[in-house]
């Protein structure tokens, strides 16, 4: 058996909108290509991002998730 290694396990992800007040280093995460959605923990709370694309940026492609809700955290 032979595995295709041309797609990659992880991506950088680049997370648009939200609260203003996520920090910069926090915009950018590692996910898995596959992965639809994203939940950033965030004071007491979750920000939801859903994948819209990809972001090319010359040599290195991004996927893009955009804001779309923010839920408390149980307790």
């Amino acid at each position: 058996m032979v595995m295709d290694t041309s797609f990659p396990s992880t991506v950088e992800a680049v997370l648009e909108g939200g609260p203003e007040n996520v920090p910069d280093t926090s915009r950018i995460q590692t996910v898995s290509p596959l992965d639809e959605k994203i939940k950033l923990p965030h004071y007491g709370g979750y920000e939801h991002f859903e994948r819209v694309g990809w972001l090319s940026d010359g040599s290195d492609r991004q996927l893009v998730y955009r804001w779309t809700a923010r839920t408390e955290a149980a307790e």
